[in-house]
């Protein structure tokens, strides 16, 4: 196996193509559990092989949590299709009919992650048309419980990803293609059709941060100073996922209001593009300062960048203006400059409070960027 990576890396197959862990722990499962299938002379090894592509997990901690629901599962669906066989047969007909009751099962017993795995063995189990049955029925529970074993030792023997590096730099990609954005909206130079098809890709990105925050809060930590570092690190996160989010906010807003931020008076236009520079400018040394990166001497004054009070003066006398009542449509964009100054806020105490009063686990180790 190792000999054909080695020949197809060096005909530059492997160096276009993007493997992440996930892919080459689905492929090392399905190895490993023909072998083992072979190993112990069961029919039909490529059952074992389908269990296991079902069977992967993301990280250890969800291997030791499935790995029993997996159990349960295959065996509700074993009994289901045993019990079937014996007193209607293996018609096509009640093959499904005892699908549908394995899905219902599954649901009532509230292991419904299992149910692609128990759909497998009902099916896998059905199919028998020998005449010593029982055999053949545990036989196929075997192989499709060594599917799910060779999933779970892939998981526990591979390397496990460092989810805190993938979280990190998905945020940071994510806030700065936001940022992007909102200097481009500023100064009216973006696409409207090129924009509305880059929110979508930036909805897809927030549910990813929130799946790379869930799977680093998973990790498991084994000495008590860690798991002290890693809840404040996690509050961390979460208020850069916070940011960034209400980042995503304001350039939704700044998009649907394009047009009467366009009809502003100049020297609104030019308030509103200072502040958000200023905020955007303060929020990318805050990811910046975290890693430590940038000294802290070198980040922007915090009053200067955001400047609330500034903000909101010249929005009231706009406001104050009779001649002015077009621009009230405009104060939900207003309110997410504030709300999104407020994060910045927040974000700046949780990282000040981190380095100056945790300096000895303040310094934070990123690996090299990983593939999905």
């Amino acid at each position: 196996m190792f000999e054909i990576i080695n020949i197809l890396y060096e005909k530059g197959i492997i160096a276009v193509m993007k493997l992440g862990a996930r892919m080459i722990k689905t492929g090392l499962a399905i190895s490993l559990s023909i072998y083992l299938a072979m190993l112990f002379q069961l029919d039909q090894p490529a059952f074992a092989a389908i269990a296991a592509t079902f069977a992967i997990q993301p990280s250890i901690y969800r291997s030791y949590q499935t790995i029993l629901e997996q159990v349960q599962g295959n065996v509700v669906g074993a009994i289901f299709a045993i019990i079937f066989v014996i007193l209607l047969g293996n018609n096509p007909f009640v093959i499904g009919f005892v699908v549908v009751l394995v899905i219902a099962a599954n649901l009532k017993i509230k292991i419904e992650k299992t149910i692609p795995l128990s759909i497998v063995t009902v099916i896998v189990i059905m199919e028998s048309h020998t005449e010593n049955f029982i055999g053949f029925a545990i036989d196929r529970f075997l192989l499709i419980m060594l599917g799910v074993l060779s999933a779970f030792l892939v998981n526990l023997v591979f390397v496990p990803p460092r989810y805190e590096t993938k979280l990190y730099y998905k945020i940071s990609d994510h806030t700065d293609e936001i940022i992007k954005w909102i200097r481009m909206i500023t100064r009216h130079a973006t696409e409207h059709s090129a924009m509305k098809e880059d929110l979508t890709h930036l909805k897809e990105n927030r549910f990813k941060m929130d799946q790379y925050y869930l799977l680093y809060k998973e990790e498991r930590t084994y000495f008590r100073s860690n798991k002290y570092t890693k809840t404040r690190k996690l509050v961390l996160y979460r208020q850069m996922i916070q940011t960034t989010n209400k980042a995503l906010e304001l350039l939704k807003s700044l998009h649907r209001h394009e047009n009467e931020l366009n009809n502003m008076p100049e020297p609104l236009q030019e308030l509103i593009q200072l502040k958000l520079d200023g905020l955007t400018n303060f929020h990318e040394q805050m990811l910046l300062k975290y890693t430590d990166k940038i000294r802290a001497q070198h980040t922007l004054d915090m009053d200067e960048a955001i400047n609330k009070k500034a903000l909101m003066t010249c929005i009231m006398s706009y406001y104050k203006n009779p001649e002015n009542e077009e621009w009230i449509e405009l104060f939900p964009v207003f309110a997410l400059i504030i709300d999104y100054a407020d994060q910045l806020e927040h974000l700046n105490t949780l990282v000040e409070s981190f380095k100056n009063f945790h300096q000895e686990d303040s310094e934070v180790q990123l690996d090299q960027r990983l593939e999905d």
